[in-house]
């Protein structure tokens, strides 16, 4: 599986976050709707993010999205336990990459990969 450092010099690799989902993921073609996934995506990279950014950081910088691709493989249903494993594969001083890939735990499908670009922000002034 494709993994990258977080930081250079740093071997922090991945990250996995789960999920379960719920009846408010549903759509009316009884499966998870696409946009729950963005949500998902999102909370799993700031948990990443949260997980590994030094305190003195939190306060001046966050992350806004610049862009998202998704392919969908699978879809997911209500009450599947899924885990969403995300890693930074670049870094920049304003920029980076992160990807995503989301899996259904009872059998290992991948059911989504994601790539998002986000930009470094200062939260106070959102320059």
């Amino acid at each position: 599986m494709e993994t990258a450092p977080l930081y250079a010099g740093d071997d922090v690799s991945h990250y996995d976050y789960p999920i379960v989902v719920s009846e408010a993921d549903i759509d009316y073609n009884k499966h998870a709707n696409n946009v729950v996934y963005v949500r998902w995506v999102q909370e799993a990279a700031t948990a990443h993010w949260e997980t590994v950014i030094p305190p003195e950081l939190k306060e001046g910088l966050s992350w806004v999205v610049m862009r998202h691709e998704i392919d969908y493989k699978k879809p997911a249903h209500l009450g599947d336990v899924l885990r969403v494993r995300t890693w930074v594969k670049s870094m920049t001083a304003i920029q980076s990459e992160r990807h995503c890939l989301i899996f259904r735990d009872s059998d290992n499908q991948l059911l989504v990969k994601v790539r998002t670009l986000w930009c470094a922000i200062n939260p106070v002034t959102a320059r």
